[in-house]
């Protein structure tokens, strides 16, 4: 990968790394399909005004939109729901452990599903260290939850899994301008979600939310999503579906410095080791500095 793409990569970490700290705030007052359609929805809402000011259009292809339906249901619905479940019962550091299994599904997905991106020993190698190195870098406290509520573990890990299949089914939308990519999607999941949403939450029943929810509710919708996937497919059509799911080891990196930064956290040794890990895993994928060697 390129310099630029590169830097694609750590912006969208720092976005989706966000996802986590805002949904942690919107969980506490709201249900999670009521979270999830406020974020997808808010998200295409933000784009469609986008797209209208850019004087672009959605396609009309009815075989194009079923793509966006399942790419939909793997990247959006499904992870996300999974995602705000387990988080009312897992840790922040447990969870980004599972999430970061993401590459490994990703990785043996498209070695079996695609010709152009099988899987090497070199990549393995790459995707287990940068997986070694996130868990490193949360010390041994985060996975102390292992013992806690198995349902809600394998929820965030079923998370995962979607997405692996998500970077794989992206491939079908690399040609297509990527805020209009990230516009059907997001479309889809939303009209996935309304009648979802209204059986399971009944959300003209809530009261009104906090300021600090709402703003999470923005966040979510504005930066962890609208913004997020115009990045995330242009970053898939430049360096493929493997490349793209390794910004899952990226997130704990940027959630720990947007901690540093703004929170006033120290940095421990535990982090330190474990993003240099992060950084040997990742530059085994790239492979460009062993291929030199």
């Amino acid at each position: 990968m390129s310099a630029h793409d590169w830097l694609i990569l750590g912006i969208l970490s720092l976005l989706w790394g966000g996802s986590f700290l805002f949904g942690r705030v919107a969980v506490a007052e709201l249900p999670p399909f009521t979270i999830v359609l406020c974020r997808v929805g808010g998200g295409a809402l933000i784009l469609a005004v986008a797209v209208r000011a850019m004087g672009l259009s959605l396609p009309r292809d009815a075989g194009l939109w079923g793509s966006f339906f399942v790419i939909a249901l793997l990247s959006n619905v499904i992870p996300f729901s999974l995602i705000v479940y387990g988080q009312k019962q897992v840790g922040a550091g447990l969870a980004s452990i599972l999430n970061a299994t993401t590459p490994l599904f990703a990785l043996i997905v498209t070695h079996f599903m695609t010709e152009d991106e099988k899987l090497t020993r070199l990549r393995l190698a790459g995707v287990v260290g940068g997986f070694l190195g996130v868990t490193i870098m949360l010390g041994p406290s985060a996975v102390d939850g292992l013992s806690g509520p198995l349902l809600a573990q394998a929820a965030i890990l079923g998370a995962a899994f979607a997405y692996g299949w998500a970077v794989w089914y992206g491939r079908r939308l690399r040609k297509l301008n990527p805020i209009l990519a990230a516009l059907g999607q997001l479309t889809a999941a939303t009209l996935v979600m309304l009648p979802l949403t209204a059986v399971a939450d009944q959300p003209w029943t809530l009261a009104l939310p906090s300021l600090p929810t709402l703003g999470s509710l923005a966040g979510l919708a504005a930066l962890s999503t609208a913004l997020a996937y115009v990045l995330y497919f242009r970053l898939l059509a430049r360096v493929g579906a493997g490349n793209s799911s390794l910004v899952t080891f990226l997130i704990p990196p940027s959630a720990l410095l947007m901690g540093i930064l703004f929170l006033g956290e120290r940095l421990t040794l535990w982090q330190v080791a474990g993003m240099l890990g992060i950084g040997f895993g990742l530059a085994l994928v790239d492979g460009r500095l062993f291929a030199r060697r």
